[in-house]
């Protein structure tokens, strides 16, 4: 695929893909049993709200509009629209009106990736790595890649500017406990531990991005929060994401004095009950084998 064809956005890429594959777009209704998710979707988490609305939308109005697949082996793998194919799976339904297109991997990754971020709903470290992937996957220059997701190259650079925050203060962001407004002031402290401690702080007194802006300045005038701490490793953060997105709630792999810890939040004890079951559903052979059990008196 040319690099030029970014610049021009969505329809330029799924016109040069077909061109390029000597194959015209294929539309047709596709079984739901036959296709794959993307591995490299850019959307991490799938908000359960939206995805009640948009079951009810289905139902009202019908699926609007397709999901974009290519072939792979003997089925199909999908390009974009992976929230309205789970959507369609919890309805039920047999099978989903598709796109098919002839995409090689990078392709595939390029058009998945500005169909996400064409759209409003990614959390902000989402979007910012959606970009930082469209720009090693093409090559191309920010101003480019502003183009093709309507956007301008400050926002972009902004956008962008935020994977420098330690992983913690990501994944705060990635649970919606922080904006890209709360993330920009953060950046402004120089050191980690600062970060993460103005993050603890924004969380927890529930701060506005304005005050938030106004302690990152006191922070700074007083030299607070300059000691260094070792991060956390990434494969922390994999986890994290990875249980929240099983158990649909809150989730923390850290390190506390010297102890390694995961943290699962519940509301109360019928969702303590959703979460054991979500455990004991999954398809994590680790979680699948254990039962939980009342401790003996020795245990105790």
């Amino acid at each position: 695929m040319s690099k030029g064809g970014l610049g021009r956005g969505l329809g330029a890429l799924l016109n040069v893909a077909t061109a390029e594959t000597g194959s015209n777009v294929d539309y047709r209704e596709i079984p739901l049993k036959n296709i794959i998710p993307n591995p490299n979707q850019p959307r991490v988490d799938f908000s359960e709200e939206r995805m009640l609305e948009l079951e009810k939308s289905i139902v009202k109005d019908g699926l609007l509009q397709p999901i974009l697949v290519r072939p792979l082996g003997d089925g199909f793998e999908i390009v974009a629209g992976e929230r309205r194919w789970q959507a369609c799976k919890r309805l039920e339904k047999e099978t989903i009106p598709a796109k098919i297109l002839v995409l090689n991997d990078v392709e595939s990754q390029q058009v998945a990736l500005v169909e996400n971020l064409q759209r409003d709903n990614l959390n902000p470290i989402e979007e910012a790595r959606g970009y930082r992937r469209l720009v090693e996957l093409s090559g191309c220059k920010q101003k480019d890649l502003a183009v093709a997701v309507s956007k301008s190259s400050v926002f972009i650079s902004n956008a962008m500017r935020l994977l420098d925050l330690p992983e913690d203060v990501q994944d705060m962001m990635m649970e919606g406990l922080l904006s890209a407004g709360h993330g920009r002031a953060i950046l402004s402290l120089p050191e980690e531990e600062a970060r993460i401690r103005l993050a603890k702080k924004v969380v927890d007194e529930n701060l506005t991005v304005r005050e938030t802006e106004n302690i990152a300045r006191l922070f700074s005038s007083h030299g607070l929060g300059r000691a260094k701490r070792a991060p956390s490793p990434r494969s922390f953060s994999i986890a994290a994401r990875k249980l929240r997105k099983i158990l649909k709630t809150g989730v923390r792999v850290k390190t506390v004095r010297g102890k390694n810890k995961i943290e699962i939040e519940f509301s109360d004890e019928g969702d303590l009950e959703r979460i054991l079951a979500a455990i004991e559903d999954s398809d994590v052979p680790a979680l699948q084998s254990q039962t939980l059990e009342e401790p003996t008196p020795a245990e105790a």
